[in-house]
């Protein structure tokens, strides 16, 4: 792994998958290759909830990861690839609790009325996005909170040599300046918006 995003879900990190990808260092592992893939990914994912995760079978062929699952397992992946370059994908938090109150928290409320293969998905889901800081049940201010907390964290864990504090939104060169890689003639990618993420969910893209 060279790459690996401790940003969390909806903080850009679909357009940062798009990106690495874009400069080469795909294939980039994302919560999108776990929906459709699941019954490889999840149960690996739950081997990581009980604490034994297979590194190699999950990211097998794959040479970066953002989003989540990965960013609830930023101190564990740092043990594991040490000499990984980390991304913390970031926004202003009150944007972010919107979005992902919307979203995501939302989605994880659904499980009860989910078929079984959608409803491991999403305990599977609900499990990581615990265990990085954000268990059911949280207010706006609360998640706002959280938020901030799993950013501190992980520039408290991982070295500032190693780690680019990061929003979409800058574009390529603060990117390709940190992957010492020159910054592609197009735009950066911008995707995955709120109804965007709900046509993926429901397999519509």
């Amino acid at each position: 792994m060279r790459i690996i995003g401790a940003g969390v879900g909806r903080t850009g990190t679909y357009s940062l998958k798009l990106a690495i990808n874009e400069l080469g260092l795909g294939p980039c592992h994302h919560m999108e290759e776990v929906l459709h893939n699941m019954d490889l990914q999840v149960p690996l994912w739950k081997d990581a909830l009980r604490g034994e995760a297979d590194w190699s079978a999950i990211y097998a062929n794959y040479n970066s990861a953002v989003d989540w699952p990965t960013a609830g397992y930023f101190r564990e992946l740092y043990d594991a690839y040490p000499d990984a370059r980390f991304i913390l994908s970031h926004r202003e938090p009150e944007s972010w609790a919107s979005s992902f109150g919307s979203t995501i928290y939302t989605l994880l409320g659904t499980r009860g009325d989910a078929t079984k293969e959608m409803r491991d998905w999403l305990d599977m889901c609900s499990g990581v996005i615990e265990k990085t800081g954000f268990p059911s049940g949280l207010e706006h201010q609360q998640l706002k909170d959280a938020f901030i907390a799993h950013n501190e964290a992980v520039k408290a864990t991982i070295p500032a040599r190693q780690l680019l504090v990061f929003e979409v939104k800058e574009g390529w060169q603060p990117l390709c300046n940190f992957l010492e890689l020159p910054a592609p003639d197009k735009p950066f990618p911008r995707t995955n918006h709120r109804q965007e993420f709900w046509d993926r969910v429901s397999g519509k893209i």
